[in-house]
């Protein structure tokens, strides 16, 4: 397991940014891949990017795909997510989560591929 705690949610206006940083505890977490998810009120928890364990491989959601960008410093043990131009509709709580299991290291989109979780950070955008 690779403990998890996310920071940098908060209330924007659309058009703002914000930054979200997960830091990660354990060695594990220079070798595993990481991604961000977001779930908004009512509905199923969505994948939004995910990186891989050096940093040479990223995907994202077309939903953010031209707004978003995650990055990661091994050397902090810390995956980042900054958002721009953001919108209404990006409104959710943000979770920062671990690849586990087989081939950890490559990215992955779907939320069963992740096994260790954040506790989440709410991130609200205004019109």
């Amino acid at each position: 397991q690779v403990p998890l705690v996310e920071s940098g949610g908060g209330l924007a206006q659309a058009g703002g940014s914000l930054r979200l940083s997960c830091a990660a505890s354990g060695l594990t977490f220079k070798t595993a891949a990481m991604g961000w998810f977001r779930q908004a009120p009512g509905k199923e928890r969505n994948f939004v990017a995910a990186i891989n364990w050096n940093g040479g491989s990223t995907v994202y959601a077309d939903s953010v795909k031209t707004r978003f960008t995650i990055s990661r410093d091994n050397a902090k043990n810390t995956v980042y997510l900054q958002m721009n131009s953001l919108k209404p509709e990006d409104t959710a709580v943000y979770y920062c989560a671990a690849r586990t299991g087989d081939s950890y290291y490559n990215t992955a989109t779907k939320s069963e591929d992740f096994g260790a979780w954040g506790q989440g950070t709410q991130v609200t955008v205004s019109t």
